[in-house]
């Protein structure tokens, strides 16, 4: 049968092709900076509180810009299109950075701040970096991953850049530098050369280079880089202006906790948000007791999460301590949320709050192939349509969902193959996801074609894993799969081994000390969102089909029945 295609119902957007520094900074009005008055706050440190307003941010971000392009150390490094490496926590210099390496025309590749300099030098040498910036908490990681790449000391100061601590450059304290980060090239240092009298353009065709670098496991499950053009983003941010409209209230505050390295923040809080004219609160991550502090000291009116914070919020103590009546709108994404826990979230939150009060949660799902989101549950339809599908099957026949737009990624970057095997000869993208409509034209995601798991929102590739753990001395064969948690709202990576010497571990408790002791030294192997929480357990063969392939729905099925004899025996 062939594929059926659908369209939105909404109305077409006009497509710009434009940089994204100019759509997002320039004048629309006399003495505005994008529509919006330059005095107007755009970012603010949840920590300190230190702020930065729209003009302010503007200025800062043509001298990074200039200081970038023209110190005699990183001149020869950044011609235009060249590619940074950010790797770094959230903080109040992360927009100063962005917009910074756009104004001088670079690409950015972000990086998972709790990489290894395993997988960070994989990510250095993938994407072409010609340089790193990093805070100074990163540094040894840093020098770690570019020894492994085989540069010199000198080398290796040469191409790396130092956010630092020191927030003069936002009206903050002086805080000097750790002894290891002394002599580098600081944020600091570069904003003090000059100024970019105008950002570099991307006009007409040059508006489909590329400017993002995002790390994604791709459909196959398998480490690939998407590259996303400066139009990409242009559309996407003009596409959402309308949804996220809806969300307005009398103070338009948003909470930044989401990692700015991966897509889900770089495009939708350090960006959008300046796009509609909302203020955005930075915190550096998630902690329960953080996070609700910060949204009644800020009066925060919107935040975006992923399901384990709405676990936080129908469950944990530190909720019933703070004045959380502000925080009207959530967004969830990056993963499968139930309708139940949204309706404890709702129930608990608004039980303090008079008759009538607002609070909405909604869904989007997208992917970094397609610069976040394809698709939105507004928030007038959220209370009706949040959840799993629970329709008659009569109303869709389950498909995979192919999206075709202007927010589709270029490609992967060096790998003409996976791009090939992703997206038709006439654009279409494979997003591997199975999907179903029902009879008002809701899609909802019911099953996945392909084998990633999803943890907090990170997509873990079993693949990967597989890979690191056969290296292990003492493991001949091993498969990954993730396993639900109900009560973490997520998924948690879990690997069944074949001993390389099963004689060795006859015992019960043998085995046991094994498994633990492949869980630690997983930890050493791979980033924190990677570790094997949902266990490791010793098997005799790994399920494989006649051709080879792991079949990973024998092992689900294992792993259900290994829960159920953890709960029998925890009432014993």
């Amino acid at each position: 049968m062939a594929p059926r295609i659908y369209t939105s119902d909404l109305p077409s957007l006009p497509i710009v092709s434009t940089s994204i520094f100019a759509r997002i900074f320039a004048a629309r009005a006399p003495g505005d900076i994008g529509g919006f008055p330059g005095s107007q706050i755009a970012f603010v440190d949840g920590q300190n509180g230190i702020s930065l307003t729209r003009a302010e941010l503007l200025n800062l971000a043509l001298s990074f810009g200039y200081g970038i392009q023209h110190h005699p150390t990183l001149a020869p490094l950044t011609p235009r299109g060249a590619t940074a490496l950010i790797f770094s926590p959230n903080s109040l210099a992360w927009p100063v950075v962005i917009f910074g390496c756009l104004a001088a025309g670079l690409r950015c590749t972000t990086a998972n701040s709790s990489y290894t300099s395993r997988e960070l030098a994989h990510q250095y040498s993938d994407s072409g970096a010609a340089l790193v910036i990093t805070a100074e908490a990163g540094i040894a990681m840093v020098r770690a991953m570019f020894r492994e790449l085989g540069l010199s000391r000198n080398e290796v100061d040469r191409r790396t850049i130092v956010i630092g601590r020191d927030l003069r450059w936002a009206g903050g304290p002086t805080i000097a530098l750790r002894p290891e980060c002394r002599g580098l090239v600081t944020l600091f240092d570069l904003l003090l050369l000059g100024k970019l009298e105008k950002e570099e353009q991307f006009e007409g065709a040059s508006a489909h280079e590329t400017v993002f670098i995002c790390y994604s496991s791709g459909t196959t499950g398998k480490p690939k880089f998407p590259q996303t053009t400066h139009q990409n983003v242009t559309t996407i941010l003009d596409v959402l202006r309308s949804f996220f409209l809806e969300a307005q209230s009398e103070n338009n505050t948003v909470l930044g906790f989401m990692p700015f390295y991966h897509a889900y923040g770089l495009l939708m809080i350090l960006q959008l948000p300046l796009t509609i004219g909302w203020s955005v609160v930075i915190q550096s991550g998630f902690e329960p007791g953080q996070f609700c502090q910060t949204i009644e000291r800020f009066r925060i009116s919107f935040a975006f999460i992923v399901p384990p914070v709405l676990v936080v919020l129908a469950r944990h103590p530190d909720v019933d301590k703070y004045d959380l009546s502000s925080l009207q709108y959530m967004l969830c994404g990056a993963a499968p949320v139930g309708a139940n826990l949204v309706h404890d979230v709702r129930k608990r939150l608004l039980a303090k709050r008079p008759r009538g009060a607002i609070c909405l949660v909604t869904q989007g799902y997208g992917l970094t192939e397609t610069t976040t989101a394809t698709h939105f549950l507004h928030f007038s339809d959220a209370e009706r349509k949040m959840g799993e599908w629970t329709f008659d099957v009569e109303d869709g026949s389950p498909g995979e969902l192919w999206v075709r737009a202007k927010t589709v990624m270029k490609g992967y970057l060096n790998n003409p193959l996976a791009t090939a095997n992703s997206i038709t000869s006439d654009g279409w993208f494979k997003t591997g996801d199975i999907l179903v409509k029902d009879k008002d034209s809701f899609f909802y995601v019911v099953d996945r074609k392909k084998e990633l798991i999803k943890y907090k929102g990170f997509q873990v590739a079993p693949a990967e894993l597989e890979s690191v753990l056969l290296t292990h001395p003492d493991i001949a064969d091993v498969a990954v799969i993730g396993v639900e948690s109900r009560e973490r709202a997520t998924e948690l990576p879990r690997a069944y081994v074949v001993h390389a010497q099963p004689q060795k571990i006859k015992t019960s408790a043998q085995k046991k000390k094994f498994e633990q002791g492949v869980a630690k030294w997983m930890e050493l192997k791979v980033a924190k969102h990677k570790h094997l929480r949902g266990g490791v357990a010793v098997i005799d063969a790994v399920p494989k089909s006649a051709a080879g392939k792991i079949l990973r729905r024998e092992l689900r099925e294992l792993a259900k029945q290994d829960q159920v004899d953890a709960t029998i025996r925890s009432k014993l």
